[in-house]
């Protein structure tokens, strides 16, 4: 049987029970009564008998494991120092799919809310802490860090991934089994499989083979009542829900069966970096004129920061760069063709290129050393090169170029912070973005889509007066780009969350209506379905978080 699919039903043992009741007795909510406590500890241990006194299964804020669990999954550092109050009352660490099943019935049963964790890269921080205190709304967070096995079958073409596995530990397992089968996803190696495929999954192939949702072919759905169901179990609206519909709405995904795509034993990634704002904004321009035009099998990203920041002569100076990244599906000759007829302005060379197999690219494009093999990708947990500090992301959909005077407003803007960390990413559209229709999947973003906009204002010094000043810095950076991006609605992306959009309330009624709000930007007419399926599948809302999708009430 499939490792994936099956698992076992348990039994109780004392030792775990009056072990669960003494560490959890002290530290569950207030609001709750001591029966309430028992009664699902005692739910909780019944079901799990794998786990011994000294389990590392279950964490509370007396354990000395809490700690590092809870941060060691955190990849926004802006969520490190929060209140005791805004995080988990307990985190549970199941190693098997029948412990998820077994925290879900007894949460449900018991009436603690649920938040699932994957790789934790949610950058309002809503898989693992909430905005509203737990003495009101005490929460269990599942965190899915030990489910995290590949396994590819090379003749389907296709690998089912449990989704704790990071991306790293998925394109390892893709490349230890094949030379020429790829995932469409994320550059990034720490991001959590279970939530970038539920939100949309962007990478360096999307212009010919879309994002990562568009390639799952089957799901293992753990739901409120705590079953698995499979495609054919959860029926087609809800499995077509729970491919960029987000996460934490729906159920918990506990595993993912997706589509691998061929590539050739041979690609070309390339790196041009221009600098000056008159160079930059000269290239940009083209760039944007361009990008969603360009051959399906040629995706370039584009980051915009300054540097060499200096205060030197009495006032700040900096030095606007811009970085630009492709990957080619060819080689080096070809593409140098298609960027000289293409692209011109960027005046590419072939020193710019390298040729490398597309495991070598996904080292590559997370900033890896030349000399690093793909058995690196097995620790990206703990030592990738890229970890972001402290976040707060936004996101666009630009349908049209913007104007020379609207790339000049936003050089001066980034003029207004010191070199570094902040930045703007461009996610090129076209190619297969816009042949795949905007209903096939909840994410809506397709044709009529030049590129995709990430604001990122990224920062290290604590304080609150500093979380201020970038927090201020990037909301007026999105006001000012207002009347040059989409409208009716302005369109954003789930994966870059953003609760400045609007949140819901966290009591278990939310009010469709209230949700539109936030949900027609990042889902436009897609949203009534969502909440049509999440009616179908958890009309009680019991998975919810200040922007999941809440039943539809018509």
């Amino acid at each position: 049987m499939n490792p994936l699919r099956s698992f076992l039903l348990l039994r109780p043992t004392l030792p775990l029970l009056l072990l669960l009741l003494l560490i959890f007795s002290s530290t569950w909510s207030t609001s709750s009564t001591a029966g309430d406590h028992n009664n699902f500890l005692l739910c909780l241990g019944s079901r799990n008998t794998t786990v011994s006194p000294n389990s590392d299964l279950i964490h509370t804020p007396n354990s000395a494991s809490y700690s590092s669990v809870f941060q060691f999954s955190i990849r926004n550092t802006r969520f490190n120092d929060t209140a005791a109050s805004t995080r988990p009352t307990a985190i549970i660490t199941p190693k098997t799919i029948s412990q998820v099943q077994s925290a879900v019935v007894c949460a449900r049963t018991h009436d603690v809310q649920v938040r699932v964790r994957s790789g934790g890269h949610d950058f309002e921080g809503m898989s693992y802490v909430s905005t509203s205190p737990s003495s009101t709304q005490p929460f269990l967070l599942i965190d899915l860090i030990n489910l995290r096995n590949v396994a590819v079958d090379v003749p389907s073409k296709s690998a089912w991934v449990q989704a704790g596995a990071v991306l790293g530990e998925v394109y390892h397992g893709i490349a230890s089994a094949s030379g020429t089968l790829a995932f469409p996803a994320g550059i990034c190696p720490t991001v959590g499989v279970g939530g970038h495929v539920s939100g949309g999954g962007y990478g360096m192939l999307i212009r010919k083979h879309g994002i990562a949702a568009d390639n799952v072919l089957d799901a293992q759905l753990v739901d409120a009542r705590g079953r698995v169901l499979d495609r054919a179990a959860m029926g087609e609206d809800v499995f077509w829900a729970i491919r960029g519909g987000g996460g934490n709405t729906y159920g918990i995904v506990v595993s993912w069966k997706i589509n691998l795509v061929t590539v050739p034993a041979r690609l070309t990634a390339f790196t041009a970096v221009r600098t000056s704002e008159e160079n930059v904004t000269r290239v940009f321009d083209r760039f944007q004129h361009v990008v969603d035009k360009l051959p399906d099998d040629l995706s370039i990203l584009l980051t915009l920061n300054t540097v060499n920041y200096s205060t030197a002569k009495g006032k700040p100076t900096a030095t606007m760069q811009a970085v630009f990244q492709g990957l080619y599906v060819g080689e080096t000759e070809t593409l140098l063709g298609v960027m000289k007829q293409s692209f011109p302005g960027l005046e590419l060379t072939g020193q710019d290129c390298r040729e490398m197999s597309w495991i070598q690219s996904i080292l590559y494009f997370a900033g890896y050393p030349n000399n690093a093999t793909y058995d690196e990708l097995l620790d990206s947990r703990s030592s990738a090169p890229v970890q972001f500090d402290k976040v707060k992301a936004k996101s666009d959909y630009v349908e049209a170029p913007l104007p020379v005077k609207v790339l000049q407003g936003i050089w001066k803007r980034l003029y207004e912070l010191e070199s570094g960390p902040s930045f703007l990413q461009i996610i090129p559209h076209g190619g297969m973005m816009s042949r795949i229709s905007d209903s096939s999947i909840p994410y809506p973003h397709r044709a009529g889509n030049v590129y995709k906009i990430q604001y990122y204002a990224v920062w290290s010094r604590e304080g609150k007066e500093v979380e201020k000043r970038y927090l201020d810095w990037i909301r007026r950076l999105y006001e000012f780009t207002t009347p040059y991006v989409s409208k009716n609605p302005r369109g954003a992306y789930v994966n870059s969350r953003d609760l400045d959009l609007g949140r819901n309330n966290l009591g278990k009624i939310t009010s469709y209506r209230q949700a539109r709000i936030w949900g027609e930007k990042y889902y436009k007419h897609n949203f009534e379905r969502l909440a049509r399926a999440k009616a179908a599948i958890d009309p009680s809302n019991f998975f919810r978080n200040e922007q999941s999708v809440p039943p539809f009430t018509g």
